[in-house]
């Protein structure tokens, strides 16, 4: 995202956006590690519920801070190609023929940052199409993105209010868990569904921080078909 700092502020929260996405891959990271390698233990999936709303984020300030638009969606559209067999080798390497179809968050982000750009560019029929298109496809995380997006983009100047309705989505979360679901919080016998941990990503995005992390854009693009590749060796050498 080029230059995103460089003009007046569009948003009134937190524009540190090298270090919230530096944030996001990490938690993906001991998400995916987890997913794989250690499935007993619930935790690793609870830090990854911080990855997406964030990824989210980021990509409402590149929608309102890179100079081409079209180029960021090719670059995410290229990656999110690339990046496909790699993610049905990590996570579904022994049954590909049949879940090959399960698209990666590199494709949900594309849609997602798509559809707001219609929204954003008035193109109605283009922000109506893409939010039917992740709701009816095997996307990565649905439609969520774009709902996560549309809050961040709509409150961009209402920091206070943007907060509160980001809060309110991940609600639903305190009585839909199920006491079966090993992922699940248990509190006093209460099943908490355990997607309510996106909800702590509020802070680094409403929170402004300013460490001056500058980190090349490749580095995340990149990033995500290379963890899947060895996750994906690793689990096959492993036989898991």
């Amino acid at each position: 995202m080029p230059n995103e700092q460089a003009a007046a502020p569009k948003l009134k929260t937190n524009l540190d956006t090298d270090f919230l996405k530096l944030i996001a891959i990490v938690s993906m990271l001991i998400d995916h590690v987890g997913t794989v390698f250690f499935p007993q233990y619930p935790v690793f999936r609870w830090i990854g519920r911080l990855a997406f709303p964030i990824f989210a984020y980021s990509l409402t300030v590149g929608l309102l801070y890179t100079r081409n638009i079209r180029k960021y969606l090719i670059r995410l559209g290229i990656f999110a190609l690339i990046s496909q067999p790699f993610y049905t080798f990590a996570f579904h390497p022994w049954d590909w023929q049949t879940e090959w179809m399960v698209m990666n968050i590199f494709f949900t982000l594309f849609v997602s940052l798509l559809a707001m750009w219609g929204l954003h560019t008035k193109r109605w029929w283009l922000f109506i199409a893409m939010f039917l298109l992740t709701s009816l496809v095997n996307f990565d995380y649905s439609c969520n993105g774009i709902i996560l997006m549309l809050i961040f983009y709509l409150c961009r100047n209402r920091p206070i209010l943007g907060a509160g309705l980001y809060v309110l989505t991940w609600l639903p979360a305190l009585w839909s868990g199920y006491i079966e679901d090993p992922k699940s919080l248990l509190i006093a016998g209460h099943a908490i569904n355990w997607t309510i941990f996106g909800a702590l990503s509020v802070f680094p995005i409403y929170w402004p921080t300013r460490t001056g992390i500058k980190i090349p854009k490749w580095f995340f693009y990149g990033f995500y078909p290379a963890h899947l590749a060895v996750i994906g060796i690793v689990r096959v050498i492993l036989k898991l």
